[in-house]
């Protein structure tokens, strides 16, 4: 057995279980708060002070709880420079750029792969062991994620022109994301979950901000002009849904392993439709509730403890 899966009692693995739910309820919420916040900054501008404020947060934190900053050695620097690029920069970037080319019920589909190729990644980097109720598991979340999605906007099948070029920038999206989560695991047990995602997501927001700049976005204007509603959207983006958001999930990757903790990741848009309707008050359909149905079900056989005699087997 590998160190990136681990099996436990399931009573054992249940405020983890907890803990990545409130974290998809996080990003869940994103989704609003970047409606709200549409229109009133270019998207690169957002996104760099989106991290500037998830960094500050961070760092904050740090210093108000005295937790003395690790000391990274040159592989570890290698690999935070590696997370910061892909997990936050390249992942925004493609984002951003792919929503210029298809709408955001679109991407969210493809997003939906998330937990397939983060399996299929661990299964052939690091030979996770994949049961045939993990396998179902994902593709049931999958299938789940695209009931919701088709169901709150039927006209996702649309395509526009240069579809195909947003398609590939949002698929971009999933590899950033499945880097971010596959290659964490050596740093999240050395230097700690909070640790990881700080100098990550500082090293990302350099790149964002230098990314900025080259194109000439940094701008007082803009920011000044916001609203009490779109600075607390913003707050809401950097503060939660980058700072405790991410926290939230490395330590659900560090004691359950990539692909366990991925397919929470199929509830995003579960609860991006309950946010949209608390929030917004947006309709919520029938097949909305079968979709998550489905979603819950597969995030269930995807971490269903297996039975002792297979344990033996696997150990």
């Amino acid at each position: 057995m590998n160190s990136h899966e681990s099996i436990r009692p399931e009573t054992s693995d249940m405020p983890v279980y907890l803990n990545l739910a409130m974290v998809t309820m996080i990003w869940g919420g994103t989704w609003v708060a970047g409606r709200m916040l549409a229109g009133s900054l270019s998207p690169i501008l957002a996104a760099s002070l989106r991290f500037l404020l998830a960094s500050v947060a961070l760092l904050g934190f740090l210093w108000l709880a005295r937790i003395p900053f690790a000391r990274p050695t040159g592989r570890q620097w290698l690999q935070l420079v590696s997370l910061g690029f892909f997990g936050i920069f390249f992942y925004n970037l493609c984002f951003f750029y792919g929503l210029q080319y298809i709408n955001a019920s679109r991407a969210s589909l493809i997003v939906a792969l998330n937990p397939a190729v983060i399996g299929l990644a661990s299964w052939l980097l690091f030979k996770e062991q994949m049961s045939r109720s993990k396998i179902i598991g994902i593709l049931v979340c999958i299938g789940g994620a695209g009931v919701v999605i088709v169901s709150r906007d039927p006209q996702w099948l649309t395509t526009p022109p240069d579809a195909w070029l947003g398609d590939l920038l949002i698929f971009g999206c999933v590899i950033g994301w499945g880097v971010y989560s596959l290659f964490s695991s050596s740093l999240n047990h050395s230097i700690g979950p909070l640790q990881t995602v700080t100098f990550s997501i500082v090293l990302g927001t350099l790149m964002l901000w230098v990314l900025a700049a080259i194109h000439g976005e940094v701008s007082v204007q803009p920011v000044a002009n916001l609203g009490t509603m779109q600075w607390l959207s913003l707050i809401y983006l950097g503060v939660l849904g980058s700072a405790v958001a991410y926290i939230g999930y490395y330590d659900g990757i560090r004691k359950l392993g990539a692909t366990r903790s991925g397919v929470f990741i199929a509830l995003n848009p579960l609860t991006a439709v309950l946010a949209g309707a608390i929030l917004l008050g947006e309709p919520v359909t029938i097949p909305m509730g079968l979709g998550g149905a489905l979603i819950l079900t597969g995030i269930y056989l995807c971490n269903k403890p297996l039975a002792p005699g297979r344990k033996k087997r696997i150990l």
